[in-house]
C-alpha cells in the first residue's frame, strides 16, 4: 500500500528580518550571516502567533471538504509547546473543525517531534486505509537578542497529511534511528529562550547523521547513488550543508555535483524563513519538491531527521506523479514575498513583545494580524483564538 505524505502546507507569519541588516546592526561581516549560517532572512514572530495559530494556519492548505471527514488523528509536533498538559493539537481540531472522534496529541523531542508523528501515523493509515492523519510541525525559535543564536531563530509550520495512496512521498516502510542523552540543546520550563552548545550540537548532529545513514544504507543493502537527493533538518542551512559534506567524498565528483545541486534546491525557503525546529526538515522537503528541477516520479529521497538531546532518524521516500504542484510554490513564495521587512529596532521591539511565561491574563491587539488565526491573549488563565472570516 503507497502510504505516504499526500498533502504538504506551509505557514510563517508577515514579519522578517533581512540578515544584512541584521549584521550591520551587530557590527559583523555580513558574509558571516549569508554564508557562513546559510541565511539571508529570518521570520520574525509577533505575539499574535503561536504554534497553534501557526499549526492551523498551515494546515489550512492541506484541509478541505476533500478529506476533512477523513481525518482521525492529529499529531502535533513542537518544542515550544503552549502548555504543560493540555495539548495543542486538542487546540488545532477545534480551530479547524475537524472530527470530534478523532485522537489528538502532541509530541515534544526537540527537532524530532513531527518526524516521530509521521511515522506513527504511517503505521495508522497502514490499519486504517479509509482514514487519514494530520501532522504538523510548529515552532518559535527563540534564543535571544544579541545572543549566540540569534542568528539562527525563526518560525512557523509546515502541515502534512498521511494517507493511503499518497500524491506526493510514498513513505519507506522502515528506517535506522539512533539515540543518546546528550546536553546540545535545551529549554527548561522556566524560559521562553532555548540554551545551547553550539558546536557540539554540530558536532553531534553530523555523527547521528552518519551513523544513522550508513545503517540504512547496510541493512537494506542500498548504496548513496540509489538516493536521487537528502533532505536534512535545517535550523540554519549551512548545518545541512556540513552533513552533507561528511558522505561526499564516498562520491564521484558527478554525484557530488548532482547532490549539492539538490541541497541548494532544497534549502531556498530555509534560507528566507530561518529555525522552525520541528518543521525545519519538512520544509526543506517542501523547498526541494518545488525548486529542483531535476527529480521524477519513482526517484527517491533521503531524509534525515534530528532532535537535540538526542534523537537522529534516517528514512527514505519514494515520488509520486503528483509531488509537483506549481500553485502550492506560487501560494509559498506570496507568503515569502508579501511580509514586511522589520528594521533591527522593530525587530528588537517585536521579540520583547512575546509574552512572559508567568505574565497573568492580558489581551492581544490582533487587528494587524490578517491571519485567520490569532492569539489574542488569555483570560482567567485560558488561552485565547480568534478565527476570522
Amino acid at each position: 500500500m503507497n502510504v505516504g505524505i499526500d498533502k504538504i502546507g506551509f505557514f510563517t507569519p508577515n514579519y522578517y528580518v533581512d540578515m544584512v541588516d541584521l549584521a550591520n546592526a551587530r557590527n559583523e561581516n555580513p558574509n558571516k550571516y549569508l554564508i557562513g549560517i546559510g541565511q539571508t532572512e529570518q521570520a520574525v514572530i509577533p505575539n499574535t502567533q503561536d504554534t497553534v495559530t501557526m499549526a492551523a494556519n498551515a494546515a489550512l492548505q492541506v484541509i478541505d471538504d476533500s478529506n476533512r471527514d477523513k481525518i482521525s488523528l492529529i499529531i502535533l509536533g513542537t518544542e515550544t509547546g503552549i502548555d504543560n498538559s493540555k495539548s495543542g493539537a486538542i487546540y488545532l481540531q477545534n480551530l479547524l473543525g475537524l472530527s470530534r472522534h478523532a485522537r489528538a496529541f502532541e509530541i515534544k523531542q526537540a527537532c524530532y517531534g513531527a518526524t516521530a508523528g509521521i511515522q506513527m501515523a504511517k503505521e495508522f493509515v497502514n490499519l486504517h486505509p479509509n482514514q487519514q492523519a494530520l501532522v504538523v510541525g510548529a515552532d518559535v525559535a527563540r534564543y535571544g537578542v544579541r545572543t549566540a543564536g540569534e542568528v539562527t531563530q525563526g518560525g512557523g509550520a509546515v502541515a502534512m497529511t498521511i494517507a493511503a495512496d499518497s500524491t506526493i512521498l510514498k513513505l519507506s516502510k522502515n528506517s535506522s534511528v539512533y539515540s543518546d542523552d546528550i546536553m546540545d540543546f535545551w529549554r527548561p520550563l522556566n524560559r521562553t529562550e532555548a540554551l545551547v552548545d553550539g558546536h557540539y550540537s554540530n558536532d553531534i548532529y553530523q555523527q547521528f547523521f552518519v551513523k544513522t545513514i550508513h545503517d540504512y544504507l547496510q541493512t537494506n543493502d542500498m548504496n548513496l547513488t540509489d538516493l536521487s537527493a537528502l533532505v536534512f533538518h535545517l535550523p540554519y542551512t549551512k548545518m545541512g550543508l556540513k552533513g552533507l559534506r561528511e558522505i561526499l567524498p564516498e562520491l564521484s565528483e558527478t554525484d557530488q555535483k548532482h547532490f549539492l545541486s539538490e541541497f541548494e534546491a532544497s534549502r531556498v525557503y530555509n534560507k528566507r524563513v530561518g529555525n522552525l525546529y520541528t518543521g525545519s526538515l519538512y520544509l526543506s522537503l517542501l523547498s526541494l519538491l518545488d525548486n529542483s528541477d531535476d527529480l521524477h516520479a519513482g526517484d527517491q529521497i533521503g531524509i534525515f531527521s534530528y532532535g537535540s538531546g538526542a534523537q537522529g532518524e534516517f528514512y527514505t521516500g519514494t515520488l509520486q506523479p503528483g509531488f509537483k504542484n506549481s500553485q502550492r510554490k506560487k501560494q509559498i513564495n506570496e507568503i515569502l514575498n508579501q511580509r514586511t521587512r522589520l528594521t533591527v529596532p522593530e525587530y528588537e521591539t517585536m521579540f520583547a513583545q512575546w509574552p512572559k511565561l508567568d505574565a497573568g491574563d492580558y489581551h492581544l491587539d490582533d487587528l494587524k494580524d490578517h491571519s485567520q488565526f490569532t492569539f489574542t491573549g488569555v483570560n482567567e488563565g485560558k488561552r485565547q483564538y480568534q478565527t476570522k472570516a
